[in-house]
């Protein structure tokens, strides 16, 4: 039997009332082009260097989402964003930003797990174990 846990549940929540709201107030896309409003040398900065380029450039911000996103995934806030402003025109390049997003993300939690692993690895190979015995 699952026991549920305060994050679960605000998760849980969470996800109700987010339904709920785009039942009551469907989410329109925008009909933007994104050649218009941003170029080639966007694309690989926002692709190698995400959270500089959501900060610096003129992508809209702000709210509790988009800063969570912002720190904890980046590149998923990246196509996130690209899917709301550009499906309509640019379906290829918003297809192409959820890959990059979701290998990136998967990437990077790779590397680091490995990381992390190797380096426990090392302390656990060179650990010398010894018996205390305490002095009365």
């Amino acid at each position: 039997m699952k026991t549920w846990t305060f994050p679960s549940i605000f998760i849980v929540a969470l996800a109700v009332v987010g339904a709920l709201f785009l039942l009551g107030y469907p989410l329109e896309l925008e009909n933007s082009n994104f050649w218009n409003n941003h170029g080639v040398f966007f694309l690989i900065f926002i692709t190698i260097f995400p959270r500089l380029t959501l900060l610096f450039s003129s992508v809209p911000f702000g709210g509790l989402f988009w800063w969570i996103g912002f720190f904890f995934a980046p590149r998923l806030l990246v196509a996130i964003l690209a899917t709301l402003n550009y499906w309509q025109q640019n379906p290829v390049l918003v297809i192409i930003a959820w890959i990059v997003a979701l290998s990136g993300e998967t990437g990077e939690k790779t590397v680091v797990t490995r990381k992390y692993r190797r380096r426990e690895n090392l302390f656990s190979k060179d650990a010398i174990e010894a018996e205390y015995k305490v002095k009365k």
